[in-house]
């Protein structure tokens, strides 16, 4: 699950987790730390197996559940124009 941000969108690390800038539309898109994990390891290379493991390992969900909202993060900044593949 390849995910590449659009050249105007910045991740900035947060406490609480991450923002994605849109620098073109003026907008900022919030990320929870789990979904701070997800776009960092997916942006660095990382497949679905990657991401998935590495969120099992530091929270308290399944493999199935990290498996469904990873999908749905992608899903939605690809909707949202974010990212592309």
């Amino acid at each position: 699950m390849p995910l590449r941000l659009r050249d105007d969108v910045t991740l900035v690390a947060t406490d609480y987790g991450a923002v994605l800038l849109d620098e073109r539309a003026g907008r900022y898109f919030q990320l929870n730390p789990t979904g701070r994990v997800a776009a960092e390891r997916l942006l660095a290379g990382g497949d679905t197996d990657d991401v998935v493991a590495a969120i099992t390992a530091e929270y308290d969900v399944t493999e199935e559940r990290a498996r469904e909202d990873l999908t749905a993060l992608v899903d939605q900044l690809r909707q949202a124009g974010l990212a592309g593949s």
